[in-house]
């Protein structure tokens, strides 16, 4: 009988520990489909954040190094710049990178950095337990905005595609999500070209990948996508903000 369908190789075995309905479990699997499409899993090495992602080394075959909250790229400039054979991504949540990381994401990003940034937008703090996030959205009710996030007092959300793609290095940017089939391929598409653009040697690419996380949202899963569907996309609209391969034409 044809195999049509399996596990990719560059997943391990390890059961996810992710809630139900969490689609971080999707995303892993698009990256490791674009490492294994690609042939790069010998010699990829990925880069766990701090936050609901801090075990990805226990799910990617590949070799994997854990960084300190929001120094994920850091840890894979060096990475990159002392293995420049090696494929480098990161993972990293919308704390990790927008919040305590921002710096490291920012310079990292005007650098050029030949590396592969991985970033899952759910709006609120997952892992302890449902803070507000620099992305979370106004009027979002969070544990630390329980009367919906106030931009008088606290801002407005950190729309990180927008902010990178102000900068004059970065190779590529684009917001996709995943909470439909369609979004599902498009976001496999984006993360195999940021992988890509990597292998040639193109510079710095990042994805944002629209997440949901019924648990700290009070939703089901279902309500969990239509929630992103409905006020997420809206706020982040999808698309490419920056791809370096059209400015040259």
């Amino acid at each position: 009988m044809a195999v049509v369908f399996s596990k990719p190789k560059a997943l391990t075995d390890a059961p996810l520990h992710y809630c139900p309905g969490c689609t971080h479990g999707i995303i892993h699997r698009l990256v490791a489909e674009a490492i294994d499409d690609l042939g790069i899993l010998g010699r990829t090495v990925g880069v766990a954040p701090v936050g609901c992602a801090v075990m990805a080394y226990d799910y990617f075959s590949c070799d994997m190094v854990e960084a300190a909250h929001g120094r994920a790229p850091a840890v894979a400039t060096g990475l990159k710049r002392a293995m420049p054979d090696r494929i480098i991504f990161t993972y990293q949540g919308d704390g990790d990178l927008a919040s305590i990381g921002m710096a490291e994401t920012v310079h990292a990003a005007t650098r050029n950095e030949n590396i592969t940034v991985i970033f899952v937008n759910n709006a609120i703090y997952g892992m302890t337990g449902g803070q507000m996030a620099p992305t979370s959205l106004p009027g979002q009710v969070t544990q630390t905005s329980p009367y919906g996030r106030d931009v008088k007092t606290v801002g407005y959300p950190i729309k990180v595609c927008e902010l990178l793609s102000a900068l004059d290095a970065p190779y590529y940017i684009e917001r996709v999500a995943v909470n439909n089939v369609k979004h599902v391929m498009a976001a496999k598409k984006a993360i195999k070209r940021a992988f890509e653009n990597q292998v040639e040697g193109r510079g710095f690419s990042l994805i944002e990948v629209v997440s949901s996380c019924p648990t700290n949202w009070g939703m089901t899963p279902q309500k969990a996508l239509d929630w992103v569907e409905s006020d997420m996309i809206p706020y982040y609209p999808l698309g490419v903000y920056r791809d370096k391969s059209k400015e040259a034409e």
